[in-house]
């Protein structure tokens, strides 16, 4: 697996890299994050030299989710350089992610 398990302890770090961070806020009984998990999964295999791909559960880490209001599930928050400059809300099909992250990788 490609995608990282962010946890409290370790977002600030991971969003702060070297690389643009596209950031799953779900949950495990989450359906939509369920069915975009195979979209995530080969985005960052297919976009590995440019882009880092993790998730972070909002029931184990509800302070990060409230930090950056992700309300609902799946909540996708791309960051650089440890600002957010893109969010989308929702399962989309991998085209439409792209263009909604579009320029921001």
């Amino acid at each position: 697996m490609s995608t990282a398990i962010a946890t409290t302890d370790t977002f600030d770090e991971l969003i702060n890299g070297d690389l643009p961070v596209l950031v799953e806020f779900g949950a495990v009984w989450c359906g939509p994050c369920r069915m975009i998990e195979p979209v995530l999964e080969e985005m960052s295999v297919e976009y590995a030299d440019r882009l880092r791909v993790a998730k972070i559960d909002v029931d184990e880490h509800p302070e990060i989710a409230m930090r950056y209001g992700a309300l609902s599930v799946p909540t996708l928050i791309l960051f650089k350089d440890g600002e957010q400059i893109r969010r989308t809300v929702g399962a989309r099909p991998k085209r439409q992610l792209l263009k909604a992250l579009e320029g921001g990788f």
